[in-house]
Order: C-alpha cells, then sequence, then structure tokens
C-alpha cells in the first residue's frame, strides 16, 4: 500500500515537472521570437537611416567618415547622366549643325569693296601668342573633356569595350586633362587682365547684335554694319564668357583634381556639375567664335596668324577703332 502510494506519488512529481518545463520552453520560445522581430525591426531601420544618408561612428579618418551611403553623391550623379551629359552633347552638335546650315543658305560675310592689300596692324607677337595657347590648350580641354562625357555614348559602341582601346582612351584623355588644365587656367588668366580694356560693353555694342554684325548676305539685314571698336559686341561676348565661366571651371577643376583637399561629398558633386555646365557654355561659344571668325569672316583669320588685318576688313568690321588709330597717329601699316 505504501509502494503505491509512492508511484502516485512520483507520478504527480514527473507530471508536474513535465508541465514546469513545458512553460518554460514556451516562454523562451516567445521570447526568443519577440527578440527576433526586435532585431528585424532595428535591422530595417539601421538601413533604413544608412540609405537615407544618416551618418554614424566610425573609428576611420576622414570628412565623411561615418556616412557609409552618401546620398548627394547618387543625386549628382542622376542629374549629371540624366541633364548635363545629353545638354552637352545638344550643344556640340546643335550649335555646330546651325552654323553648318547658315554657312550653306547665307555664305561668308565677304569685303563689300574686296581686299585692299594694305595689312594694318592689329595683335602684337605676345597677344598672338598668348592667344594660341589658350585656343590650343582649351580645345584639348573641350577634346578631352567631350571624351570623358560622351565617349561611352559615342566611341566606345565603335572601339568595343573589351578591346583595350577604350581604356587606353579614356585613361589618355582623363590623364591629359588634367595635366593640360593647369597650363591653361594660368593662361586664361594672363587673357583676361590683358585684353579685358577692349572688352568693356559700349551703347552701340547692342545694335551689332540687333544686325547679326553684318553678317547676313539675305534677307532685310542685307549688307547692315553697326559701329563696333576695337572688339565687336560677339568678341566681347565671348570674352566675358570665357572670363567668367572659365573662372567657374577653373576653381571646380581645381576641387575635383587635387584629392589632398579632402572636400565633402557634396562640395564634390557641387564642382563636378558647375564643371560640366560652365564646360558646356564654353564649348558652344567656342564653337560660334572659331566660325565667325574663320569661315564666317572673309580675311578674319588673318589677324591672328600675322597680327595683321587688312584696311578694308578694319574699315568694315572695326570702323570706329580704324578711325581712332587714323585719328590719334597710332594706324601702323606692315612693310
Amino acid at each position: 500500500m505504501v509502494i503505491k502510494s509512492l508511484r502516485s506519488l512520483f507520478a504527480l512529481m514527473l507530471l508536474v515537472c513535465g508541465m514546469g518545463l513545458s512553460a518554460t520552453a514556451f516562454a523562451a520560445d516567445q521570447q526568443s521570437s519577440q527578440q527576433q522581430a526586435t532585431a528585424q525591426t532595428s535591422e530595417a531601420d539601421l538601413w533604413r537611416a544608412v540609405k537615407s544618408g544618416e551618418a554614424g561612428y566610425t573609428t576611420a579618418k576622414g570628412v565623411e567618415r561615418g556616412v557609409l551611403i552618401n546620398v548627394t553623391g547618387e543625386q549628382g550623379r542622376e542629374i549629371r547622366n540624366k541633364y548635363v551629359t545629353p545638354v552637352m552633347g545638344i550643344a556640340v552638335v546643335g550649335v555646330f549643325g546651325a552654323f553648318l546650315l547658315f554657312y550653306f543658305v547665307n555664305g561668308p560675310a565677304r569685303l563689300n569693296d574686296g581686299f585692299s592689300g594694305k595689312m594694318v596692324f592689329r595683335w602684337s607677337k605676345a597677344d598672338l601668342i598668348l592667344h594660341w595657347c589658350v585656343a590650343i590648350s582649351c580645345l584639348t580641354l573641350i577634346f578631352t573633356g567631350l571624351n570623358i562625357m560622351l565617349g561611352k555614348h559615342v566611341l566606345q559602341p565603335m572601339v568595343g569595350e573589351g578591346s583595350g582601346i577604350w581604356a587606353s582612351l579614356i585613361y589618355g584623355s582623363k590623364t591629359i586633362h588634367d595635366w593640360v588644365g593647369p597650363f591653361f587656367i594660368v593662361c586664361w588668366a594672363i587673357l583676361v587682365v590683358k585684353w579685358m580694356p577692349h572688352q568693356m560693353l559700349k551703347s552701340y555694342d547692342f545694335k551689332w547684335f540687333l544686325t547679326v554684325g553684318g553678317y547676313f548676305n539675305v534677307g532685310p539685314l542685307k549688307g547692315k554694319h553697326a559701329d563696333s571698336g576695337f572688339a565687336n559686341a560677339g568678341e566681347k561676348a565671348w570674352f566675358w564668357t570665357l572670363a567668367i565661366f572659365g573662372l567657374f571651371i577653373a576653381i571646380s577643376g581645381v576641387m575635383m583634381v587635387l584629392p589632398g583637399l579632402d572636400l565633402p561629398r557634396e562640395a564634390s558633386m557641387a564642382a563636378l556639375l558647375v564643371h560640366g555646365v560652365s564646360a558646356i557654355l564654353i564649348i558652344a561659344f567656342t564653337i560660334v567664335h572659331i566660325w565667325m571668325a574663320t569661315v564666317l569672316s572673309e580675311g578674319g583669320m588673318e589677324c591672328m596668324v600675322s597680327g595683321y588685318c587688312d584696311e578694308n576688313w578694319a574699315m568694315q568690321h572695326h570702323n570706329l577703332w580704324y578711325d581712332e588709330i587714323k585719328a590719334n597717329g597710332t594706324l601702323k601699316y606692315r612693310e
């Protein structure tokens, strides 16, 4: 009888212990599930913060050492690819195409009285050297910059990405661009300071724009030439575009080339976008300048080759300047 009672008591104890263990296991499992849910929520919040660009903590050194994903960099890349790059392509093709069409329809602006054969002094040798240093370095930067920005859409499909040619082209363009840049900046600064006195806008410059400088050979503007000093209104527009946006190009270029500056990504992306927009304007005006100074102006190229211009060219395109040097006795002919 006693033995049976002990057995019943032992069985009851086992039952109670089993129920206790089951309750403990259930509580532990429930706690583990809650911890996993909390961990998943915390992890989601963490990556949400990372993707939004929030800064954390790290022992690394640098301006943005606590930022794992920089939102500004991605936004800047999207703006460059969506707006800056296409507009640059449109500027090159559009402006060049427009002047090509104008040339075929209108033809060049010829001298009304033909060439006189008398060559008038206009530019010194120092000015010629300065002009060509700026021109050659500027064109070099334009072509290498265009390859960096547009090459993957134009040249890369032609040469193939895996051939090694494209890698050499893009590396060469980047290297040349970086080394020619400082030379351009120095020459640009000297040119701006030296030529600025002749580039101040005058009241008669607005009339030059209304008649488009007398370049039209057809229509109501045919043969109409507005007054012009040493530099006409078109040359002044080109000069101030180069002066202002050349400054933006220089500052933004230095910001991107010198890694020792350790700039935040916002500043780097701003420099990249400013560099691209400024380049678009300078490229467009460069195309206009080249067309108008060479193909569209009979006798115009001679000025920057020898430093002298034909007397009839001076009277037709820069009459106020010609009258001034003739009146003050500084008119000088080539012997």
